[in-house]
């Protein structure tokens, strides 16, 4: 189990009750481990598009909130039709990509949208702040999220709350 994110910043739709860790699903076993801690919120990070409805299912048996990894499902299209499939369909507390359609889609459906960066150079930056504007996530997921001057700084210009990738 690799852990996922940490929490910065402040205030959007869900607060994550005060999680300061986002654990990463990346096989069953790691799902069937955190369905026994304290953690509500999960990240799934890798799965097969059979799979997710009963993946969702079980972590809501255990009062689990489901944040989907879209990018990485095998067999979901993130575009706007696979999307909207997953959120009528199976139902996550979010979804995590780095696609803004995919997020915005997600926002449409009011699941938890988080806008994933890899902030690689100052061009990459530069994008992060449009794209952010324009498709307003939920939250923003920086990658690495070893950079707490850039984070600090996103934090203060956006008034989006940023998540520190792992």
């Amino acid at each position: 189990m690799q852990e996922g994110t940490a929490s910065q910043g402040g205030g959007a739709t869900a607060d994550f009750h005060g999680q300061k860790l986002l654990p990463a699903v990346r096989r069953m076993k790691d799902l069937e481990y955190l369905l026994t801690t304290g953690y509500t919120w999960l990240v799934l990070l890798e799965s097969h598009i059979s799979q997710l409805s009963s993946i969702t299912r079980l972590a809501a048996q255990h009062r689990k909130q489901l944040l989907v990894h879209v990018d990485l499902i095998q067999g979901l299209k993130n575009d706007d039709y696979g999307i909207e499939f997953l959120c009528q369909t199976v139902r996550p507390a979010g979804i995590i990509s780095t696609r803004s359609g995919a997020v915005a889609t997600a926002k449409k459906h009011k699941a938890v949208a988080i806008q994933r960066h890899f902030l690689l150079d100052s061009l990459a930056l530069d994008m992060s702040y449009k794209l952010s504007d324009k498709i307003r996530p939920d939250y923003i997921e920086v990658m690495p999220g070893v950079m707490p001057q850039i984070i600090a700084e996103m934090a203060g210009r956006l008034d989006i709350p940023i998540l520190a990738g792992a």
